[in-house]
């Protein structure tokens, strides 16, 4: 598989091929995935919940994602990895942003994803022009959890739903190459996606995107919460249980370890 690039999304809108992404934050999983045909793969700050237990990704911060990041690259997957910027790396001045989108780079994303609609056309422009491509984030953005009144679901007011429209077209224009949309009405997501150029990559936002992204742990079934939207395609934490049980009774009975798991000078 050659190293997918952001051209390659955008062809796959053009040709109405899927765009398949999923989260990974740490080498082995990374280096399964990199043996697997999924287009991209996002270091999501979502790692602060499903990683690090905290209770939301405001605490998530640049140390955090970086640490995170580099265990990703090093599996040299050929899929598109791309940065989450957290909480207050874009949002305080545009020349933070860049600086912070620069580290990402450097220490080998392919591109960054940032939260919020209009009003972050200009921190895009100048990320883009700094020669770093940028994936955007609408609909519920969980950076701004505490503005929007909690996790819920968006665009059921005409309101809402013209602000969503005029957030993906303003972010296209400022040059994103992507965006995503999280947790949004299927009919909302639908007329974004129409509306716009770029693929649209949905999160509990339907089936009429471009193309859809996971978190790892909700696939694999190692979450303690598992959102409405996502899909447990194996119950991994119940396979792991089984297996510390099996080897706890192992040691106890005196089965483990076996004349195969160790050396012996009579042997």
């Amino acid at each position: 598989m050659e190293k997918v690039t952001v051209r390659d999304f955008l062809k796959k809108k053009e040709k109405k091929e899927k765009v398949i992404m999923l989260t990974a934050y740490d080498y082995p999983s990374a280096k399964i995935i990199s043996q697997t045909s999924l287009d991209g793969i996002l270091v999501g700050d979502s790692l602060g919940m499903v990683v690090l237990g905290k209770e939301n990704t405001l605490k998530v911060t640049m140390r955090d994602m970086l640490i995170h990041l580099d265990a990703v690259v090093r599996a040299k997957p050929p899929q598109l990895i791309v940065a989450d910027m957290p909480f207050l790396s874009y949002e305080t001045s545009t020349k933070d942003a860049v600086k912070n989108a620069g580290l990402f780079a450097r220490h080998g994303a392919d591109a960054v994803k940032l939260e919020g609609g209009e009003e972050m056309k200009d921190v895009v422009k100048a990320i883009v022009r700094s020669g770093i491509p940028v994936m955007g984030h609408i609909g519920l953005t969980p950076q701004r959890f505490l503005r929007i009144g909690g996790y819920r679901i968006l665009g059921k007011r005409e309101k809402e739903e013209e602000q969503l429209i005029r957030d993906a077209k303003t972010l296209e224009e400022a040059g994103v190459f992507s965006v995503v949309i999280e947790n949004t009405y299927s009919d909302v997501a639908k007329k974004i996606t129409e509306s716009v150029s770029i693929p649209t990559i949905c999160i509990g936002a339907g089936p009429y995107c471009d193309g859809q992204i996971l978190v790892i742990h909700d696939l694999l079934g190692l979450s303690d919460f598992t959102p409405y939207f996502a899909k447990k395609y194996i119950d991994l934490r119940e396979l792991i249980r089984r297996a510390i049980e099996d080897y706890i009774s192992e040691v106890k009975e005196g089965k483990f370890p076996g004349k195969e798991h160790y050396k012996s000078r009579d042997s």
